[in-house]
């Protein structure tokens, strides 16, 4: 096994956001923990317990007891998939992808994978290729296509397509550069404000701290989730008008009020600024632009709310030629070298892999816990230093740094559990969706047990107001 501890990786993201010493953890486990060539129960490992440990100090710095985040690798491995291990009622209730989703092979022998879980890129997809919506047809039309002109074509027209590269095509790629030299957090001071003291010591580390979340399909809400677990209030607003993935909101919804607003009227932007006025953090998740096309960016958020931290999202890294561009966690696998790495270190020709992913959506679940870990440290920075701040995370960035902590030799000889197996690593509760069986979280605190005190709810169901 090549590569640093998981101590030192954990440290690393720890010091790297400016946070003194080592972070309070203590962690256990050893990999592999999911089948592949990648250190996929590191990576959990290290940003879970970089989240949960920054969860730690500032209920220490409120005043509670000091206590050390505890971590054991194959659980935080398995949160990674925690939209996998879902019953409802007494049925399996996993996350669905489209019908013609996935990879398709082109003219000129380059792979390209389809995102079509949202409808309107589904259309658009389809309406490109000029074919029939099933898989036979998609297929025969992008035999028609190089993959790289396909990938291009579909970026203009707004839709989500990724051409599989390896590393090396990566590497030399303008937006593979303009991403290497990224940290997977980072934290900017964009405003002047006083020290925001963090609220009174509560019963739990983030009692009394406001989350204002507008994000979508996993990265983000795994950070507000994360906030939650931990007593945060968050307040998740999504609009009606505007696709999401249901199937993801019994999952990554727990420890959340819904509440619905549409943007696109002056009535639901005023709404939005008032909570916005009230808010310690406000989580983005959309494509870089969206929300502050509505008045909402960084920078008019701090305007609005001194001190506030604003916590953003992108797929490619919001630099580069592709930093507006739209991408999901499977797309940001095949663009940046993943699917052929992970084929290859399987057995595959180098010269001609089919695609292979990960284990898991390891790029969206790193992301959305590194998003909570910066988060809490841009709060504790805020309560010493002052000022509003943004944090920072790409799934391309996210890649980045899961391929800098080295690659596993013999990491494809454990299996996936099933659901069934997971025994006392679930839990069960009453939701808004019924009686939801689901992954419990893997970052534990002694003192303060992370726990989800409300349900998972559909989109909308609260009113637009804090608590």
């Amino acid at each position: 096994m090549a590569g640093p501890a998981v101590r030192a990786i954990l440290d690393g993201l720890w010091q790297g956001v400016g946070l003194a010493g080592e972070a309070p953890a203590r962690l256990a486990g050893a990999e592999p923990a999911l089948p592949s060539s990648f250190r996929i129960g590191a990576a959990a490992q290290a940003s879970i317990a970089a989240a949960t440990a920054a969860a730690a100090e500032i209920h220490r710095r409120r005043g509670g007891p000091a206590q050390q985040a505890e971590v054991d690798m194959r659980h935080a491995a398995l949160e990674f998939g925690s939209e996998r291990y879902l019953r409802l009622g007494d049925a399996a209730a996993p996350a669905r992808w489209d019908d013609i989703a996935g990879t398709y092979l082109c003219g000129d022998g380059r792979w390209v994978r389809l995102h079509t879980n949202f409808p309107h890129h589904r259309a658009g997809v389809l309406r490109l290729l000029g074919c029939e919506a099933n898989r036979a047809a998609v297929g025969a039309a992008l035999r028609g296509w190089e993959g790289f002109a396909f990938e291009q074509a579909a970026a203009e027209a707004g839709m989500c397509v990724a051409a599989m590269r390896s590393f090396a095509e990566w590497d030399v790629h303008p937006q593979g550069q303009a991403v290497a030299a990224l940290p997977p957090v980072r934290l900017e001071r964009i405003g002047e404000a006083p020290p925001t003291p963090l609220p009174p010591r509560g019963v739990r580390p983030l009692e009394g701290i406001r989350v204002l979340e507008a994000t979508r399909v996993i990265a983000g809400p795994v950070c507000g989730r994360t906030l939650a677990a931990h007593g945060a209030d968050v307040l998740h607003v999504s609009a009606a008008h505007l696709p999401g993935f249901d199937d993801l909101l019994p999952d990554t919804g727990r420890g959340k009020r819904s509440a619905a607003l549409d943007l696109r009227d002056e009535a639901g932007r005023a709404v939005l600024r008032g909570l916005a006025a009230g808010a310690d953090v406000f989580v983005q998740g959309y494509r870089p632009g969206a929300v502050a096309s509505h008045g909402f960016g960084p920078e008019a958020l701090a305007a609005l709310r001194p001190g506030i931290v604003c916590t953003s999202l992108s797929a490619y890294g919001e630099v580069g030629p592709w930093g507006g561009r739209r991408g999901f966690d499977s797309l940001v696998q095949t663009a940046s070298g993943f699917n052929h790495a992970e084929a290859v270190a399987a057995g595959a020709d180098p010269a001609d892999p089919d695609p292979r992913v990960l284990p898991a959506q390891a790029l969206d679940h790193a992301s959305g816990f590194l998003l909570a870990f910066g988060t809490l440290a841009a709060l504790l920075r805020r309560a010493a230093e002052g000022g509003s701040w943004k944090v920072t995370v790409s799934l391309a960035g996210t890649g980045q740094w899961l391929r800098g902590l080295g690659r596993l030799e013999d990491g494809f000889g454990v299996p996936v559990p099933k659901l069934e197996e997971l025994g006392d690593l679930l839990e069960t509760a009453p939701s808004g969706f019924g009686r939801l069986t689901a992954l419990r979280h893997s970052g534990r605190l002694p003192e303060t047990p992370p726990h989800w005190a409300l349900p998972p709810v559909p989109l909308g169901t609260h009113r637009a107001e804090w608590a």
